[in-house]
């Protein structure tokens, strides 16, 4: 076992080599040959993009591409697959709980309803039995002081959940700008990628999560749910927005 990162960097600074220069020769981008050096392997866009950029760097360096992708895979690829199968067992085990609680409440159910029923027979006869209902209204709803109808529920869930959504709006006011934008995560599905030029627009509207990858942010405009967002990088950087808001989770 050897650190991948760390014996990038020396062979690279072994050899007087500026990341920048790497840049340009193996068309990998300097943010993503940092990530490699300092492990930040969550920063590019997948582990297909890892393994390739890692051989390639290291192949550029003189060294055995090979050797390090098989670190890789032991070290990284094996941690996935234990933390996968141990995610798994609890689940397996939360349906069976679930099961169990669903015939519990079921069961409930049957004896207040025959508990509902002897009530409601025992009570025939009384008062309370001949009050109906408002004329013109349904259940659900109520009537007010002066007359007009109440909708007592359902009025909301729709606005709610839309609200959650990162409805984000990007703008190229001041320049140009290369963009990636991916729904849900870094692994996520890519939905679009490409140099925004100044005066154009682009919106995102149905996720609930986006993960951008910004070269020129300080060039946009960005809003989210309406609103300018203030904190958006000025620097080339990783950001993932939600409804909430944006976090920048790598720069450089």
């Amino acid at each position: 076992m050897f650190e991948i990162g760390n014996s990038l960097r020396e062979a690279r600074l072994r050899q007087g080599l500026e990341i920048s220069r790497v840049e340009a020769e193996t068309k990998i981008r300097g943010k993503y040959l940092r990530a490699l050096e300092d492990e930040q392997f969550e920063v590019l866009p997948g582990d297909t993009y890892v393994k390739g950029f890692l051989r390639t760097y290291a192949d550029y360096l003189g060294l055995d591409g090979q050797l390090y992708l098989d670190e890789f895979n032991s070290r990284f690829a094996a941690a996935e697959e234990i933390s996968f199968a141990q995610s798994t067992a609890p689940k397996k085990r939360q349906r069976r709980r679930v099961e169990s609680n669903v015939v519990v409440v079921a069961l409930a159910a049957i004896v207040a309803v025959t508990v509902l029923v002897v009530v409601g027979l025992s009570g025939l006869g009384s008062d309370s039995g001949d009050e109906t209902p408002p004329a013109g209204t349904t259940p659900g709803q109520t009537t007010n002081d002066a007359g007009t109808q109440t909708t007592t529920r359902g009025e909301t869930g729709g606005s709610q959940a839309q609200s959650r959504r990162a409805r984000l709006v990007l703008t190229a006011t001041r320049g140009d700008s290369f963009v990636q934008v991916r729904s849900g995560g870094v692994n996520g599905k890519l939905l679009w990628e490409g140099t925004l030029e100044e005066g154009q627009t682009q919106r995102f509207l149905k996720s609930k999560r986006l993960w951008l990858d910004l070269d020129d942010p300080a060039n946009l405009n960005a809003v989210l749910n309406g609103r300018r967002v203030r904190n958006f990088p000025t620097e080339p950087a990783v950001v993932l927005v939600t409804s909430s808001g944006v976090r920048t989770l790598s720069t450089g």
